[in-house]
């Protein structure tokens, strides 16, 4: 049995992607890696190839045209055997010791018969000019037991779900329809979003089990590129605006409408700030007619926003951006 599949989106990831490899495979049998190759121009396919002749039992090689990293994620979950379903960013790695300790709950979990839809961890951002820093959920969410939406805190600023910190039972990802948009940056906030309303039982395990790597120039988290795709960061939060209407799971439970409308008001947070440190006349108008958008879209959402984290970066320009500097320089998020 495969217990966790992993998908390696790969795109011109032949500088980085052998380390992210090497990490997965120390899950040995129990672990099924999908490589896929998103239509790269570099030595990307040579090296997934190779290691797939070498681990046949483990990996498994997708060539495809490109169509970005929905497509690849898409295409993962397609093909995943594994009871649980964890994407890994080709730049990115996994600790070893945590996934032996993930692979052991899981386990477990099985035998018991209590698999949960989420199965969440820790992850660590990994800069080369800072030291390491690791987002946990020991004052957020119950650990090492079963759980629902009305067991989970109160999430603070920096502290949500991200891709890197949740495993999805496969099957139950497949049951939501997810299908995350082609030839699109910044998905991996649909993919950490959209399911959630549907999440009937999780588990957090404390360990610090996903490397987040930030610092190069050329990602796509890195705040130039951020701008110069603001566009696309804007299509994302609209999207995620349009999925439903968080207030409609207020009787359900509260605490899941709480976590989603947290959600919001950071991509509503990010998408605003992007603009005004951009400055140009474009993109300040793309801030208002966000805002504007909201308003038109969910009023109740647009009267909670303008007094949350989001509503500060309406501010005139100088000092959202003073204040963005002090946050950015204290968190280094990209």
């Amino acid at each position: 049995m495969k217990y966790i599949t992993f998908a390696v989106p790969c795109y011109n990831s032949e500088n980085y992607m052998e380390h992210c490899i090497e990490t997965l495979l120390t899950g040995g049998d129990d672990v099924e890696i999908i490589l896929i190759n998103d239509g790269s121009t570099d030595k990307t396919k040579k090296i997934i190839d190779r290691y797939a002749k070498k681990y046949p039992n483990i990996i498994r090689a997708v060539h495809k045209e490109n169509g970005g990293h929905g497509s690849g994620v898409n295409k993962g979950l397609e093909l995943a055997t594994g009871l649980y379903y964890k994407v890994v960013d080709s730049d990115d790695w996994v600790s070893s010791s945590a996934l032996k300790k993930v692979l052991k709950a899981i386990k477990k979990l099985e035998s018991d018969k209590t698999l949960v839809d989420l199965f969440i961890v820790n992850y660590v951002y990994e800069n080369e000019d800072s030291k390491p820093r690791t987002i946990k959920y020991l004052k957020t969410l119950p650990v090492s037991k079963v759980f629902d939406w009305k067991m989970v805190g109160k999430f603070k600023i920096d502290e949500y779900l991200l891709m890197h910190s949740i495993i999805y039972k496969t099957d139950f990802l497949r049951d939501t329809g997810l299908k995350l948009p082609l030839h699109t940056f910044y998905v991996d906030n649909l993919f950490a979003y959209y399911p959630m309303p549907k999440v009937k039982t999780m588990y957090y395990l404390d360990v610090d089990f996903y490397r987040y790597f930030i610092g190069r120039s050329d990602q796509s988290v890195n705040e130039k590129v951020m701008i110069g795709r603001i566009e696309q960061q804007l299509f994302i939060t609209k999207t995620m605006l349009e999925y439903f209407n968080p207030y409609d799971y207020v009787k359900e439970n509260k605490r899941l409408t709480k976590y989603l409308i947290h959600y919001l008001d950071i991509m509503m947070a990010v998408s605003t700030i992007l603009c005004q440190v951009s400055g140009t006349k474009k993109n300040l108008n793309y801030k208002h007619d966000l805002w504007k958008y909201l308003k038109k879209k969910n009023k109740k959402l647009y009267l909670t926003l303008c007094f949350s984290l989001s509503g500060l970066t309406r501010f005139p320009r100088f000092i959202s951006v003073r204040v963005y500097c002090i946050v950015q320089k204290k968190y280094k998020f990209n």
